[in-house]
Parts: structure tokens; C-alpha cells; sequence
């Protein structure tokens, strides 16, 4: 029981809180790109969701290794840093192809704004990115 009020009451919010900062960024860098940069559908629909990915994955990386995650978080260094992020990006690579395939599928069958169902679609793959975060890269280490 410790475990899920842990989870609820810690995690959760925390994770919330960096999704929250990485939506941000992604809206932005999207909006920016997809409005003032491409012009085109690949531009504004493949593209530019790319860039702002990767900035978001990185605003989030950094919310969940400084603040979220912190506590679980048993070497530091740039080599564990580096190594963590790696893996990190990956596993928000699948959260990013699900977010893709369900941005774009909304986008077919509405023809609503892009920024509108990226945002739709991100409501989604945070869930799988939450899984990923708990259960894989910041899993909680077994005592010995």
C-alpha cells in the first residue's frame, strides 16, 4: 500500500509537473515551426512534431532526473547522465510513435489545427511515458 500512496501522492504530481514544462516547450517549438517555419503538410505535420519532440524530451529529462526521479537516482556523473538520457530518449522514441499515429489520425479524421491534436495525442502517450519512467528507467533499485 506504501507503494501506490507513494506513487499518488509523490510521483504522479511530480511527473505532472514535468509534462507539464516538456508540453509547454513542445507547443511552443510546434506552434513556431509548423506556423512561421513549414508551410507544407510534411513541414507543419512531420516535422515540425519531430523538432518539438526533442526539445520537449529534453525538458522532461531534465524535470525527472532533477526533481521527479531525484531520490532513485543512485550514481551521478556526466557518464550516468548521458547513459540514463539515452535510454530515456528511447523509450520516449515509442511514446513519440504513439503520440505521431494518434496526432495524425485525429488530424485525418477532424482536420483540426496540429497544435490541437498534438495536444490531444499527447494526453495519451503520457501514460505509456509514465509506465516507462516507473517501471524501466527510473525503477526503484532491490535491496540486496
Amino acid at each position: 500500500m506504501t507503494n501506490v500512496k507513494e506513487l499518488i501522492v509523490n510521483r504522479v504530481p511530480k511527473f505532472l509537473v514535468g509534462n507539464i514544462a516538456g508540453t509547454i516547450v513542445d507547443t511552443l517549438v510546434l506552434w513556431l515551426f509548423s506556423h512561421l517555419v513549414f508551410s507544407r503538410y510534411t513541414g507543419q505535420v512531420i516535422i515540425s512534431p519531430i523538432i518539438s519532440f526533442e526539445c520537449a524530451v529534453f525538458a522532461n529529462f531534465l524535470v525527472s532526473y532533477f526533481f521527479t526521479w531525484k531520490d532513485r537516482i543512485t550514481q551521478s556523473g556526466k557518464g550516468s547522465f548521458f547513459r540514463r538520457y539515452a535510454v530515456y530518449n528511447a523509450s520516449c522514441t515509442g511514446g513519440f510513435l504513439i503520440k505521431m499515429g494518434i496526432l495524425m489520425l485525429i488530424q485525418f479524421l477532424t482536420k483540426w489545427d496540429v497544435v490541437i491534436c498534438n495536444l490531444l495525442a499527447l494526453c495519451v502517450s503520457g501514460i505509456f511515458n509514465f509506465s516507462m519512467d516507473e517501471f524501466v528507467i527510473f525503477k526503484r533499485k532491490k535491496a540486496i
